[in-house]
């Protein structure tokens, strides 16, 4: 490679953040900034980067969608048979993280995943177009196909089952991740970036600091 990874650099200096200048709960705090983050144009605001581990003790990571802020929990929906799925049920914790470089922000949450109830799941299910509708039943997410060709053909085995209605499959559905750790990042010059972060104590209550960056 030709380019010299170590020379790209990128100094920070739109805005500071102070634990002062913070909601007292996180949730509101992160709802403040993704509404920020929308109003700014940011490309793809609500994306976010999933972290899982199984019960092998490895890490997995992936980009999906947050689909709800709801109850102070993190909504996100995906197949319970994909890997994160398996992850989860083994080990129902996660890690999300935000990155909205047009506002030098970072947003990283940390707590205890579970399924939403199924009519949650079905609501949101609904509301998707309908061809996604008939990829998450055309999708046997993570597992090994012979080609692209098959997920196609079983796509459209899908769209004569289902012509109008598409019922949810039973292996989809939603996540709610419940807070008990959330951190606040705005890049600043030479590195030196402002870190708040939030820890829920046993009381429900939330305890507020700055970190070193």
């Amino acid at each position: 490679m030709s380019i010299n990874l170590a020379d790209i650099r990128q100094d920070y200096a739109r805005q500071e953040l102070s634990p002062d200048d913070c909601l007292s709960d996180p949730v509101a705090q992160f709802e403040r900034w993704l509404a920020e983050a929308i109003e700014a144009r940011v490309l793809e605001p609500t994306a976010m980067h999933v972290a899982s581990v199984g019960d092998d003790g490895r890490p997995s990571a992936r980009i999906v969608l947050l689909k709800g802020v709801e109850d102070g929990q993190f909504v996100f929906y995906t197949n319970y048979h994909s890997r994160k799925g398996s992850q989860i049920d083994a080990q129902p914790w996660v890690a999300l993280t935000f990155f909205w470089p047009e506002l030098e922000r970072q947003v990283r949450v940390e707590g205890r995943v579970a399924r939403v109830a199924p009519e949650v799941s079905d609501a949101y299910f609904d509301s998707r177009p309908y061809t996604s509708r008939l990829g998450a039943w055309a999708s046997e997410q993570s597992s090994e196909i012979p080609s692209k060709a098959e997920l196609v053909k079983r796509a459209a085995m899908f769209g004569v089952r289902y012509p109008l209605k598409v019922p949810r499959p039973p292996h989809w559905g939603g996540y709610a991740v419940v807070p008990d750790r959330v951190e606040f990042w705005q890049g600043r010059p030479s590195r030196l970036h402002d870190r708040v972060l939030y820890t829920l104590h046993d009381d429900a209550s939330w305890r507020i600091a700055r970190l070193a960056p």
